[in-house]
Order: C-alpha cells, then structure tokens, then sequence
C-alpha cells in the first residue's frame, strides 16, 4: 500500500488529457484479412481534469463514474498497488456524446492522475491495455496526431506535431452509439473503398509535407463521404458556405453531431462575427478552438 507522509498527505494529485472535435479522417484500413476503422481524430485545447487527495476519505476509493472507475481498478491490479484513503474529484470542458473523446480523455486522466500518485512514468503501453479493456478509444492518450485503429487499439503511423488549425464549429442536438453504427459504418465503407483510400492518402501526403491546406480538403472529402451514411442536418449549408467565408476546410466528428470549419490561419474579428451570424441563421451557437498541434 502506498504510504504518505508529512505534507504529501495534504497534496492534490492531478491528470489531464485533451479532447477531439471528432475527426479528420475516419474510414476503412485494412492491414490484413479483417477490415477495421481507421481514425486520425482532431486534438482539441479543451480537456477533461481528474484529481485525487490523500487524507480523510473511504478506504479503497475509486473515481466517480463506471469507467473511470474500471480504469483506476484494472491500474492498480495491473501493478499489484492499493490506493490510501482519499477523494477523487473531476472536471471536464468536453460535452458527452458528441464526437469529443469524453470518456477516453476521463479515462486517460484518471490514468495520468494515478501514475502521478505513485510516482511512475507515464506508459502508453499500460493506457492502450486499460482502454481495450473498455472501449473503442480514440488517440487522446498520445500528443500527436496518428492513424489510429480505434478497434484494436493500435497505431498504424504517427503523423506529427506540426499540424494545426483554428475553428468555428457547433454542436447539433442528439448523440450517436458508435457501437451501434458500426455494421452501417462498415457496409459504407465497402461501397465507398476507392474513394476513402484516394481521400486518406491525400491526407497522409499533406500531414507529410507539413500542408495544412491539403490536411484540410482531405478532411472535407473524408466528411463529405461521412455525409452519406451518418448526415448532419446542418452541413450542406456549412459546406456550401465554406468558400464564401475562406475557410481552407470543413471538418465533423463522424459518429457524432459536431460540424465546423478548419482555418490555418486565425479568422480576423469581422470573420469571427460573420460564422456566429451564420451559425445562429441555422439555429446554432457557434463556438471557436484551437485544434491540432501547429
């Protein structure tokens, strides 16, 4: 069991991780004989915070909520540790169910919380067994973009750093069980093979030349293809404007209800004004980030 004493009895553990506004890329890879979803989620400057303090609190506590819960049981049996007494507390900017990793990011930040606690190196390798343990995950735990096997958990190629891009996106209403979409997903998939290897070797090809102009009409073509089989009731008209207010792409969370504009360089004020207009003309509060690492 792990013994505190003196003034660290008193300290507040912390863990971190980003979010996503959903994806740049999400379609079919192949790496064998089993057909699997391929995702380069978008890295958000929104994130969820995870806290933990020693002291006063029930013996063998656990985080609030089921899988953060399951995250910090499967750590400890992992290493064989017991946590002291103490109390988990949590913050997050991410909304649920929307296309921004919530749950992977509560999940990774309670692992970074518990690495802190113990004094460990964070392990990726240790992240990756937690999450496959839960759930089909997005990247959230590495700060980079990927080509990402969310499946199987499993890193296909890492992409960098060099990437970024500011936003104006919204939220629609509804969320959508990835879960349960995922036969659709596949079948689509299928039907539309060429077009998402043509629309993921463009991306690669810009995320190699360090192109955000060409990361950005990838990402379009690979939401345009997301169109046809999880539609967002907002996007022609996002996508039909994108010229008009010179944004370099559009991008969504492709299970999710996320829809927005990617910008390489930050829109001017006047600019800022005229997407908030655009967006409440289509009944939505528009909302402005950072994405990406650039």
């Amino acid at each position: 069991m792990l013994t505190l004493t003196g003034d660290l009895r008193t300290r507040t553990f912390a863990g971190v991780c980003h979010g996503t506004l959903g994806e740049l890329f999400q379609g079919p890879l192949r790496p064998d004989a089993r057909p699997d979803i391929a995702l380069v989620s978008f890295p958000v400057d929104r994130h969820s915070w995870v806290y933990f303090t020693p002291g006063d609190g029930p013996p063998d506590p656990l985080p609030a909520g089921e899988k953060a819960a399951t995250a910090a049981r499967l750590f400890l049996d992992h290493f064989g540790l017991t946590l002291p007494p103490g109390r988990w507390s949590a913050h997050t900017d991410l909304r649920v169910g929307v296309g921004m990793a919530s749950s992977t990011a509560d999940i990774v930040a309670t692992l970074r919380c518990l690495f802190r606690v113990f004094a460990m190196p964070y392990d990726p390798d240790v992240v990756i067994a937690v999450l496959s343990a839960i759930e089909r995950a997005d990247s959230v735990f590495l700060d980079e973009f990927v080509l990402y096997l969310s499946g199987r958990h499993r890193v296909v190629r890492r992409l960098g750093t060099d990437i970024g891009f500011h936003t104006a996106f919204v939220t629609e209403p509804g969320t959508v069980d990835t879960a349960a979409v995922t036969p659709l997903l596949l079948r689509h998939y299928r039907r539309r093979a060429e077009e998402y290897q043509r629309c993921l070797t463009d991306l690669l090809k810009g995320f190699s030349s360090g192109d955000p102009a060409a990361v950005a009409r990838a990402a379009t073509t690979s939401a345009v293809l997301s169109q046809e089989v999880l539609p967002k009731r907002s996007f022609e008209a996002v996508l039909a404007h994108r010229e008009d207010i010179g944004a370099d792409g559009v991008f969504v969370a492709h299970t999710g209800s996320l829809v927005g504009y990617l910008f390489s360089r930050r829109p001017a004020p006047a600019v800022r004004d005229e997407l908030s207009a655009f967006f409440h003309s289509l009944g939505h509060q528009c909302s402005f980030a950072q994405g990406g690492y650039g």
